[in-house]
C-alpha cells in the first residue's frame, strides 16, 4: 500500500468554537490511482489532503506513506519525505515570480541535491511532456493561468515522487483548460504511473477520476470506484 490514513481525528478552535474538520478517517491509497477528494465546503476534504501531505498534524491517528509513519519521524526526515517523495499542485501555483518557468521546476530539483545539468535537463523535458516547449524562459507573470497551472505541475512531477496531491488544481482555470490539465495528468498517471489524489468540487474532475472518496462532516460517506479513462 502506497498510503494509508488510519481514525485521523482533527479539532480546530476558532473564538472558542470547536470544529471537527476529521472525525476518524481511514483511507489507503494504491500506488497509480487516480483518485478525488470530494465534498461540500467545510467537509474536511483540504485538511486531509494536508494531513496527508505532511503539511499539517491530527489531534488522533497517524498517515503512512510507503509504511513510514509520518509521526515516527523527526522535523528534517519530514522534510526529507516531503521534497522526494511528495509531489504539490496548489491551487494558487504558489509559483516563484521572479523565476522563469524551468527555474521554478529546477529549484524544487536543487533542493534535492541534483547537479546543474541534470537540473536543466530534467525540467525542460517535464516542460515538453506539460506541452510548454519553447516557454521555459518566461516568468510567471507572462504565461497565462492555464500555463502556469502546467508548469505547476511540471514542479510537482519533476522530482519523480510517488504520489502528487492537488487541491483544486482546476478551480481558477476556464472548463477548456481545465480539461486540457486534467488529459494532462491523465496521460502522466497512465504513461507513467504517477498516483493524484485531488481535493475538488470541479465535475469534470470528478468525472475523470476512477474513485471517488465524499466526504462529509468530517467523514467518509462514500468510496465509490469506476473505470473512468
Amino acid at each position: 500500500m502506497l498510503l494509508e490514513a488510519q481514525g485521523l481525528r482533527k479539532v480546530y478552535d476558532t473564538r472558542g468554537v470547536m470544529t471537527k474538520a476529521l472525525d476518524g478517517v481511514d483511507l489507503e491509497v494504491e500506488e497509480g490511482e487516480f483518485a478525488a477528494l470530494a465534498g461540500p465546503s467545510g467537509s474536511g476534504k483540504t485538511t486531509l489532503l494536508n494531513m496527508l501531505g505532511a503539511l499539517d498534524v491530527p489531534d488522533e491517528g497517524r498517515v503512512l506513506l510507503d509504511g513510514d509513519s509520518y509521526g515516527d519521524l523527526s522535523a528534517r526526515a519530514l522534510a526529507s519525505l516531503r521534497l522526494h517523495k511528495l509531489g504539490f499542485v496548489f491551487q494558487a501555483y504558489n509559483l516563484i515570480p521572479v523565476f522563469s518557468a524551468v527555474e521554478n521546476i529546477e529549484f524544487v530539483l536543487e533542493l534535492q541535491g541534483a547537479p546543474a545539468a541534470e537540473r536543466r535537463a530534467r525540467a525542460l523535458e517535464v516542460l515538453e511532456q506539460v506541452g510548454l516547449e519553447g516557454l521555459g524562459e518566461k516568468r510567471p507573470l507572462e504565461l497565462s493561468g492555464g500555463q502556469q497551472q502546467r508548469v505547476a505541475v511540471a514542479r510537482a512531477i519533476a522530482s519523480r515522487p510517488r504520489l502528487v496531491l492537488a487541491d483544486e488544481p482546476t478551480a481558477n482555470l476556464d472548463s477548456v483548460t481545465a480539461r486540457s490539465l486534467l488529459d494532462l495528468m491523465q496521460s502522466l498517471n497512465r504513461e507513467h504511473r504517477v498516483t493524484f489524489l485531488f481535493s475538488t468540487h470541479d465535475p469534470l474532475v470528478m468525472e475523470a477520476a476512477r474513485r471517488i472518496v465524499r466526504l462529509k462532516d468530517g467523514q467518509i460517506e462514500i468510496d465509490e470506484r469506476s473505470e473512468a479513462a
